[in-house]
């Protein structure tokens, strides 16, 4: 990519060297909370409470754990993911895991078009479908973006992420939850195992928080950072790169966490457990909490959300097919295609099936982000085992256990969704 190992991060003290490397881990967590989430947060907290808590705080430790292997091995071999996947399989089977992380892609702009015509909606009454082609405008802010230089997009990311963690502060304040509901969320439930609607909302905000082509997107950026190609200068960058991911996927932990609590608490607890389309949640959240604003802050969060995935839906496509494929093509053509397939079915729902059709879209996009997981998760976590790629960096035991048993967990989740959406059909 055309940043490569453009930022220094030599700095005479700690915290320097960590503001340095701060950047991509924000990028990355950018998917954590898009529009998606939404849709499957507030499913979940209007139907379930807060029963779903445990849920979204086990997807964002998975995604601690899988974004700190996709950054160690862009550090320690200098390739990301994609080119990893390239160097190593047959091209049969590298064409079939690139279609496999474009359809990835598609569903991820599909659910930021939606969320972003949503919010245009809310906001200035612009009808859905006019927003949905509106959308496909924003190429053009992440091609002024990236000739301005990379740090850019990353302060302007952050800046959007406080945005809408100040925004579900003040929603969560106002809607003064239980905490001893929210305490009892966050335990685990074999419930959640055997009731096919539950089990279909958790593997959606699975598929939402956890995103496969962020693997490949963080396995990427990471080596913007110029650090010293030696073991020690490695070690240091892995470190940091560590530190950064997680303070970002922390505050994706609260904004998800916070709209499943905000749901639960105004939505769950007055009787509107069938609350699962955004536009309902703006309509009811200023009557049921009773403050004027309630339902605007919540619409410029939303609109805030979906801007600010778009700003890393370019690079992670473009990473995935100059990675796979070894082929460049222009970002702006590369924007357009993967944002003209996300509009076309986007559209057509908006325009047949209203509101109601967009939000179970939204839905559906991120049960199919989860179904794609694991044909990154396996590599990514294969090659970190392998000493001969890692060297001293390999995982190890206890780590590539941990891994594989939440590769197995992913993938056993996603078989039985299947079971249960197929015996529920046949019933």
């Amino acid at each position: 990519m055309e940043a490569y190992r453009t930022i220094p991060v030599s700095g005479a003290g700690w915290w320097r060297k960590a503001l340095a490397f701060a950047g991509p881990g924000y990028l990355v967590a950018v998917g954590y909370m898009d529009p998606g989430n939404w849709a499957t947060d507030l499913a979940g907290g209007a139907k379930f409470g807060y029963a779903l808590l445990s849920v979204v705080l086990m997807s964002n430790l998975i995604a601690i754990l899988l974004q700190g292997l996709a950054a160690k091995l862009g550090i320690v071999t200098g390739r990301d993911l994609a080119q990893a996947c390239r160097d190593h399989f047959s091209k049969p089977t590298v064409i079939a895991l690139w279609l496999v992380c474009e359809l990835a892609i598609a569903a991820c702009d599909l659910a930021e078009v939606i969320g972003s015509a949503i919010g245009l909606n809310l906001l200035f009454g612009i009808p859905i479908p006019w927003g949905i082609a509106i959308t496909s405008l924003d190429v053009l802010i992440v091609l002024v973006l990236q000739h301005r230089g990379f740090r850019l997009m990353e302060a302007l990311v952050v800046v959007l992420i406080a945005t809408i963690a100040a925004c579900f502060l003040f929603e969560i304040i106002i809607a003064r939850p239980d905490a001893g509901g929210v305490a009892a969320g966050f335990a685990p439930s074999l419930g959640i195992l055997t009731n096919r609607d539950q089990l279909y909302i958790a593997i959606s905000i699975l598929g939402a928080t956890v995103m496969p082509h962020n693997l490949y997107l963080h396995s990427s950026i990471v080596q913007t950072r110029r650090y010293a190609e030696t073991t020690a200068g490695r070690r240091e960058a892995v470190r940091f790169a560590f530190l950064d991911s997680t303070l970002a996927l922390t505050f994706a932990l609260f904004i998800n966490a916070a709209i499943l609590i905000v749901a639960a608490a105004t939505f769950h607890a007055t009787g509107h457990t069938e609350v699962a389309e955004i536009q309902d949640a703006y309509r009811l959240l200023t009557p049921l909490l009773g403050v004027t604003g309630a339902s605007a802050v919540f619409a410029l969060a939303l609109l805030a959300s979906g801007q600010n995935s778009t700003l890393t839906g370019t690079l992670a496509g473009q990473i995935v097919m100059e990675g796979f494929l070894n082929i460049r093509i222009r970002p702006w053509l590369r924007r357009l295609i993967t944002r003209g397939i996300a509009i076309v079915p986007a559209a057509l729902t908006a325009i047949f099936f209203g509101a109601a059709g967009t939000a179970k879209l939204l839905i559906l996009s991120q049960v199919i982000l989860s179904l794609q997981l694991s044909f990154a998760v396996i590599p990514l976590v294969r090659f970190t085992s392998e000493r001969a790629k890692m060297g001293a960096f390999v995982n190890p035991p206890w780590l590539t256990l941990l891994a594989y048993a939440t590769a197995a967990v992913i993938a056993l989740l996603n078989g039985w969704l299947l079971i249960q959406t197929v015996v529920g059909w046949i019933a």
